[in-house]
């Protein structure tokens, strides 16, 4: 896998350029795009510059993050508060995921997504009311672990992260993730899934395989 210098606006640009072109996997009217990665490459940041990008090419764009989509303390802490295999399997509820971010979306579909479900700090749903993505509009939906789930993304990024880079960037108190991040490259080979392959062990200089690769 060859990897090329670019800058994170250069990226954003290019992304969004490429998915003006794309079309709805499923013949519908959203565009759905994951932004892949452990949350030592902050995610979050290219999602925010990608839907940047997006907007200012006149697309209506709902950013989604998984942070948002935790299962309760009660479920995610069954095996104890620090069991990686846990984190890989128990914490992310994929089916509320499936239920209120991707089905809206399907062709046919309402377009009325939940941004967000559940509240870690209080442990309580969220009760946040529902957004209506217009027709035309884009879907980014960005966090760890998200290439193992079969979630019908029209563009999927990974952020890679070398072993040394991910345990030097990860906050010492949530190490005990990393066999989960592990496990996820053996299993779900996220970097062979994705359509674009970002290496941000640097976060100054990102580079990429550029789309397809």
């Amino acid at each position: 896998m060859h990897f090329h210098p670019i800058t994170w606006d250069r990226l954003a640009r290019t992304l969004a350029a490429h998915a003006d072109g794309l079309e709805p996997a499923d013949g519908g009217s959203w565009l759905r795009i994951g932004v892949d990665g452990a949350p030592a490459a902050r995610p979050e940041e290219p999602a925010a510059h990608l839907a940047e990008a997006l907007r200012s090419r006149g697309r209506p764009v709902l950013t989604v993050s998984t942070g948002g989509f935790l299962r309760p303390a009660s479920l995610r802490y069954e095996y104890g508060r620090q069991d990686p295999d846990s984190y890989a399997d128990g914490w992310f509820d994929t089916g509320a995921l499936w239920r209120e971010v991707f089905r809206p979306l399907d062709a046919g579909g309402s377009g009325r997504i939940l941004p967000d479900l559940w509240d870690p700090v209080t442990d309580r749903a969220t009760r946040s009311p529902y957004q209506a993505l217009p027709e035309g509009g884009v879907l980014i939906l960005h966090g760890p672990l998200l290439l193992g789930h079969w979630f019908p993304f029209d563009l999927a990024i990974h952020l890679s992260l070398s072993p040394g880079a991910l345990r030097r960037r990860t906050e010492e108190g949530e190490r005990w993730t990393l066999p989960a991040f592990t496990r996820y490259e053996d299993e779900a080979a996220p970097a062979e899934s994705a359509d674009t392959v970002v290496r941000a062990d640097d976060p100054r200089h990102p580079a990429w395989t550029g789309l397809g690769g």
